[in-house]
């Protein structure tokens, strides 16, 4: 069992209580030590199903070996022996006394079934953790050569996970998880503030490139002032009107763009200084919102599997909503680069079986002249 202190023990604010799947692991390692007959029954995990090494070393020693004659087995501890030596080979810490600990602990071993299920689902809610987990630190590691491609995959690789969980827990229609979304992590990036400027003073000075950029959207951009600015030129575009720093300016008033006490000097200035072209900063914009848009996605899915109270029906439904924002920004993304890859799933762990018999990245922005 595990260790319990004594009340004089020192650090006892330290230990954390285990969670309630510890003990359901503890149930379904003592139904099958006591009824080794019982792992028929018992299907969709495997060893690293298990929430320590100690419960996974057990369970693997328990499917491999070959079960003993149940008469025998009534008699002696002959096979719960051969348990305990296969299963020290991977966890040194395991004593014989653990073992007689796990099937007292038992409450019905013919509940195995539901203890295995019980085990599965929240296996699955720490591989939706993981996946989340990686695709957040790939969005955030500067040392890629190619982030954009490295996010995507890892996005795929988070949907190729919630559809085994699906496959394993059919998501019912309208339950998505009780957790609440975490709001979008807050811009605070110097460069992508310039570089929005440079795009929509460009865009004022060649107007007639914006429609090669449809894909870029308003929320693409990082600031509400540029968000609204680019909405001004797409319309005026659209409109067939005069496009130049004055008229954006006056359309920027008409949309209420100046009411939080914005000198129209400063907007003024900020359309008068192009540089470059249209089409690269708007693919740099872009790529700023796929990134912000998956690790928004991952802190999402993130959130939903860190509550332990959400199903894996609700799981699934949660991170599938998720990913869907991902997939708007990745058509888009395509048509802006001309690459149309196909999504290359990573192949989530089997684990559901019986148990065994035996975009090159731009040029740097071009240095400003004057500010």
């Amino acid at each position: 069992m595990p260790h319990t202190p004594e009340p004089d023990e020192d650090n006892l604010d330290t230990i954390t209580p285990p969670q309630p799947v510890f003990h359901v692991e503890q149930a379904l390692l003592g139904a099958l030590l006591l009824d080794p007959h019982r792992l028929d029954d018992v299907n969709g995990i495997a060893a690293d199903s298990f929430s320590t090494a100690a419960h996974a070393a057990l369970y693997a020693a328990i499917s491999t070996l070959p079960r003993p004659d149940p008469a025998e087995h009534a008699k002696n501890t002959t096979w719960l022996d051969r348990v305990l030596a296969t299963a020290l080979e991977e966890a040194r810490g395991l004593t014989a006394s653990y073992l007689h600990a796990l099937v007292q602990v038992c409450p019905w071993p013919r509940h195995a079934p539901a203890y295995a299920r019980m085990v599965e689902a929240e296996h699955a809610r720490r591989r939706l953790l993981t996946a989340a987990e990686r695709l957040i630190h790939t969005v955030h590691d500067a040392s890629l050569p190619h982030p954009v491609q490295t996010a995507l995959a890892e996005a795929d690789a988070l949907a190729a996970v919630v559809d085994d969980i699906a496959n394993r827990f059919p998501p019912r229609s309208g339950v998505l998880p009780r957790t609440p979304a975490p709001p979008p992590t807050a811009a605070d990036d110097t460069e992508a503030v310039e570089e929005e400027q440079l795009l929509l003073a460009t865009a004022t000075a060649r107007p007639d490139d914006i429609d090669a950029v449809r894909w870029l959207l308003p929320d693409d951009l990082t600031l509400p002032l540029h968000a609204g600015l680019w909405q001004c030129l797409t319309t005026l575009a659209r409109r067939d009107e005069p496009i130049d720093p004055v008229t954006v300016l006056w359309e920027a008033q008409q949309r209420g763009l100046l009411d939080d006490g914005r000198e129209p000097g400063e907007v003024l200035r900020m359309l008068a200084e192009p540089a470059g072209s249209v089409g690269h900063w708007a693919e740099r914009a872009l790529r700023r919102s796929l990134l912000a848009t998956a690790e928004h996605t991952g802190r999402r899915v993130e959130a939903y599997a860190g509550d332990s109270a959400n199903t894996p029906f609700q799981l699934v439904a949660g991170a599938r909503r998720a990913l869907a924002d991902i997939a708007a920004v990745r058509t888009r993304w395509q048509h802006a680069t001309g690459t149309t890859p196909p999504q290359q799933r990573r192949a989530a762990p089997a684990t559901r079986a019986g148990p065994p018999t035996t975009t090159a990245a731009h040029a740097a922005r071009p240095t400003r002249a004057t500010r």
